[in-house]
């Protein structure tokens, strides 16, 4: 059932606010927006290394990946977390939204990045009232 809740929501569905109690987690300091010193993809994505990665290689879209993750609306309301359930999330890259597919894939195992998701690539291309999404992700295991 969690693992559902985390992919729809993922896949932009409509999980927030669901019945699912998670112990809220502080939101990161820069939520609100990248910082100066992150980098963007051409697509908008922005991402910073919070912890480097021991791993040698990177994931690619076919790939099923494990991964710890909390996620936040820019206000600081966490929406989601496995690491608040302790319990890390295990699914195929291509079947997320767009920003986890592309962020995820320049993530090595070990690696936590933080990525700041514009509404394009959070949702599906699909507007929704909660804007960009910002996510810490620690990739755990490429499968």
């Amino acid at each position: 059932m969690r693992t559902i809740l985390i992919l729809a929501m993922l896949t932009g569905a409509a999980a927030f606010g669901s019945a699912q109690t998670i112990k809220a987690l502080p939101p990161p300091a820069d939520v609100k927006a990248a910082p100066a010193d992150a980098k963007t993809t051409k697509s908008g994505l922005a991402y910073k290394v919070v912890t480097p990665g021991k791993g040698k290689r990177h994931p690619n879209a076919q790939n099923q990946v494990t991964v710890h993750y909390s996620g936040w609306t820019t206000d600081g309301k966490m929406f989601d977390s496995s690491v608040s359930r302790g319990e890390p999330a295990t699914f195929p890259l291509d079947q997320v939204i767009a920003g986890w597919t592309e962020g995820v894939q320049l993530m090595v195992e070990g690696e936590k990045m933080r990525f700041w998701i514009p509404e394009p690539l959070a949702y599906r291309g699909r507007r929704a009232p909660y804007g960009m999404l910002v996510f810490d992700v620690e990739l755990i295991k490429i499968q």
